[in-house]
């Protein structure tokens, strides 16, 4: 833990200076992007005048140096500006669809942490056996569909013409009770778990299939233990150090992915709000949307690489 300590406020620094250029990267891609910000505000019938005041107003008069500094000190205290499309601040807004991409990729994630060890611990110890060619048909279909099919597929099967026992999108808060939040999370979060869900659970069964042909586990054999014994309280522990790995490294990937399922399901995530922002070319949005997201992804790698050093010292660097 120690160890970990010492080179934390290094990594807390590299990762400081790597939000500093996405957000000088961020500043600069919504400054090229064509038309207008004041254009797309108005519209084509606004006069010369009106355009040259809201331009005032916005503060698009102004250098480039001097506009990025202002909105990089007013979000760093809190302050994501005004958006110009809705006429509100951007912050409620952005927290709130960022709250709402949280719950869906914690759901998937401990979905995929669940299923995808399960299922590979058991195809492992019934190795080549019909189980195990079955989950391994349904792995492989998993990564060969993206988001957006397995997604339309769901909605089809489940929301359409085959059962129509879930709804298929749209989101409901948590106040008008659990079942009807909770039903509208099933299909996003299934859709955005089967990549994942397949390479977390073929990591699984080929690293136990490695571990129990290890010599200890020989001995443990030979010794007279139960194999449910062998499996789970001597071999498993090694095993599950590459799935872990990969699960961790990957939750930033996960968050990503949501933007797709997002658009899919018509779920009022961050990934569908910049899409949107996108769109109408509202650059605060954009702005916050964008940086908060590789925040997210930023943190989560920080905390996947901190958990793996804690949970092997052999990768924690000499200092």
């Amino acid at each position: 833990m120690a160890a970990i300590l010492r080179i934390l406020p290094r990594r807390l620094a590299i990762l400081a200076l790597t939000l500093w250029l996405i957000s000088l990267f961020v500043f600069a891609m919504t400054q090229i992007l064509p038309g207008d910000a004041a254009f797309m505000v108005l519209g084509q019938w606004a006069t010369d005048e009106a355009l040259e005041q809201l331009r005032l107003e916005l503060g698009l008069n102004r250098s480039l140096v001097v506009q990025y500094v202002d909105w990089l000190v007013n979000f760093i205290q809190g302050d994501f500006g005004k958006s110009l499309t809705l006429r509100v601040p951007v912050k409620p807004i952005v927290l709130a669809r960022l709250g709402h991409s949280l719950v869906l990729g914690v759901i998937a994630f401990v979905e995929i942490t669940i299923l995808g060890i399960f299922f590979g611990v058991i195809s492992a110890i019934k190795k080549d056996s019909w189980f195990d060619h079955l989950v391994g048909t349904f792995a492989f279909i998993g990564v060969s569909i993206p988001e957006f099919v397995s997604g339309s597929l769901l909605i089809l099967f489940f929301s359409g013409s085959v059962w129509s026992i879930l709804p298929a999108g749209g989101y409901v808060p948590l106040s008008e009770g659990f079942w009807p939040w909770f039903s509208r999370l099933i299909l996003p979060s299934t859709a955005l778990m089967l990549v994942l869900f397949a390479y977390v659970m073929r990591m699984m069964r080929s690293s136990l299939i490695e571990v129990l042909r290890t010599n200890y586990v020989r001995t443990a054999r030979l010794k007279g233990l139960k194999e449910k014994t062998v499996v789970f309280r001597h071999a498993l522990r090694n095993a599950m150090m590459p799935t872990v790995t990969l699960l961790l490294n990957n939750f930033g990937w996960l968050i990503g992915g949501i933007v797709i399922v997002e658009i899919v399901f018509s779920f009022p995530g961050l990934g569908r709000l910049t899409i949107f922002s996108i769109q109408k070319r509202d650059i605060p949005m954009i702005q916050a949307c964008i940086l908060l997201v590789s925040s997210l992804y930023i943190f989560a790698n920080l905390l996947a690489d901190m958990l793996y050093m804690l949970l092997d010292p052999k990768t924690r660097p000499d200092i």
